[in-house]
């Protein structure tokens, strides 16, 4: 398990003497510099920092549009989270609850990163605190201490901003009752739930909804089983047909379908989320995701219980990889002889994840048409088909129940019984050792699963050395090479 670090540069950043990424907020040396950052409206560093205005009690996103503040008016935070422990609201005009989350998360292996991304699989609402200290093996004070000396927010604050900004999407996209909207953000109660949203966001929850954009408002109309309309969030360019060519090329019938042609395809998929089901539609949405300092991916989400929003919406982010900094990536691969011609071709590449760790797990090892097979035999129908979606993945003790030999068997069991851990709180080192000691799985099929259901960026499979220069983004760097159908020809 990865050691309990004090606050400092995480480890990624010092691999093999790669220099650090300077467009990263950590390495502006000083506040003035991010200063500079938000005069220029630079989208770049949206999400990764905060500032606030202490003359009007608004925080932003380093792009906001508005008129820049003076220098000795602005403070600056890590997280929406410390911004608002500090007093201040979200500022109506930028929504800097909305931007795409930090891509350290998912770089970090160590345990603030491990926490933020369980936090923002919604573990603290469903178990507290305590269950997320569990989870990484530490007792609460110590996660309490790291988070707040290193991100000026502690779980509780950071699982609350992010219950404010789920409830702020249902109150403008749906016309659902604001009662059951309080409950189904994780609120504990209708009064904590309209305290929180008046401290955020200086308004009532009724006057949030009144404040909708005109283009949620047209869709709040809609009955809740039309779906939860989204647009999901990135930072810099998005490359989608290459992640949309591997989904399709991947689709399992039954849990998954791909349909329209390239550059308008349409990805749906079934989702086993804490509290219920449910079946999401991503589109490709062709050009404008490539261009611009950022964009969007539109999505609609049919949700059986209205509390697994927030771990929806985490999951699909981690699967189209929307968080990634495709700055940071480019700007070192871009500087390999060999690389720079493929970034050039394809920026914004990016390097999917999964909506189910253990789902990919199964299927990385038996492939698709075995996949398919234990989808028909063992996966649960869904109450209410929808299409040729008809089925959930097996769970693993299912799995592992119905056929328990063979590799497949003993993976299943690993993954029932927590042998091996893949949730986004997992330790990468100790998942990938404990997978190894699974009969029938490889070095080459762990690395997927590092890959793809740990989201790991610098994943080197066995086979052709892989230089250390394309550190800490060798996933990427070999997605690249795929792309251009080099990589299987070495």
């Amino acid at each position: 398990m990865s050691d309990f670090r004090q606050p400092g540069p995480p480890d990624w950043r010092r691999l093999d003497g790669v220099t650090e990424n300077p467009r990263h907020p950590e390495n502006l040396p000083d506040e003035d510099s991010r200063y500079e950052a938000v005069r220029s409206r630079d989208a770049r560093f949206d999400g990764a920092f905060f500032f606030a205005v202490e003359t009007t009690g608004i925080y932003c996103r380093p792009s906001c549009p508005a008129v820049t503040p003076k220098r000795r008016n602005v403070r600056f935070f890590a997280t929406a989270a410390a911004a608002q422990g500090s007093g201040f609201r979200a500022c109506r005009r930028c929504r800097p609850d909305a931007v795409p989350g930090s891509a350290d998360w998912n770089v970090r292996a160590d345990v603030v990163g491990r926490a933020m991304r369980l936090i923002g699989d919604g573990v603290v609402d469903r178990e507290g605190v305590a269950g997320l200290a569990g989870r990484l093996g530490y007792s609460a004070r110590q996660v309490q201490r790291q988070l707040t000396a290193e991100l000026g927010a502690g779980p509780v604050a950071l699982a609350r901003a992010q219950r404010a900004h789920t409830a702020r999407v249902l109150l403008q996209t749906t016309g659902l009752p604001v009662t059951e909207i309080a409950f189904a953000s994780g609120f504990a109660s209708v009064r904590q739930f309209n305290d929180t949203i008046r401290a955020v966001y200086a308004a009532t929850p009724s006057g949030v909804r009144a404040a909708a954009p005109a283009r949620d408002r047209a869709t709040r109309a809609a009955t809740p089983s039309a779906g939860i309309p989204l647009r999901l969030a990135h930072r810099g360019p998005y490359r989608a047909g290459p992640v949309f060519d591997l989904l399709q090329r991947e689709a399992v019938a039954g849990i998954e379908e791909v349909s329209g042609p390239p550059g308008r395809r349409v990805y749906r998929r079934t989702l086993r989320l804490p509290y219920g089901t449910g079946i999401v539609a991503v589109e490709e949405r062709p050009g404008r995701p490539g261009t611009g300092s950022g964009g969007w991916l539109d999505a609609r989400l049919h949700l059986t219980d209205l509390r697994d929003l927030t771990t929806s919406v985490q999951r699909l982010r981690r699967l189209f990889d929307l968080d990634a900094d495709p700055y940071a990536v480019d700007e070192r691969l871009g500087a390999d002889a060999r690389l720079a011609p493929l970034v050039a071709a394809r920026p914004g590449l990016r390097s999917p994840g999964t909506a189910d760790p253990d789902e990919l797990a199964v299927r990385a090892l038996v492939g698709r048409t075995e996949a398919e097979r234990l989808v028909q035999r063992y996966g649960k129908a869904l109450d209410a088909p929808c299409g040729a979606l008809t089925h959930l993945f097996p769970e693993p003790a299912v799995l592992a129940g119905a056929e328990p030999h063979g590799a497949p068997g003993a993976l299943a069991a690993a993954l029932a019984d927590g042998a091996v851990r893949l949730d986004p709180g997992a330790d990468r080192d100790d998942a990938e050792h404990a997978l190894l000691a699974v009969p029938g799985v490889d070095a080459r099929t762990a690395a997927v699963i590092r890959t793809r259901a740990l989201g790991d960026p610098d994943v080197a499979p066995p086979g052709p050395a892989v230089p250390d220069t394309w550190r800490p983004w060798r996933s990427y760097a070999l997605n690249h090479l795929r792309a251009a159908g080099e990589w299987e020809q070495q």
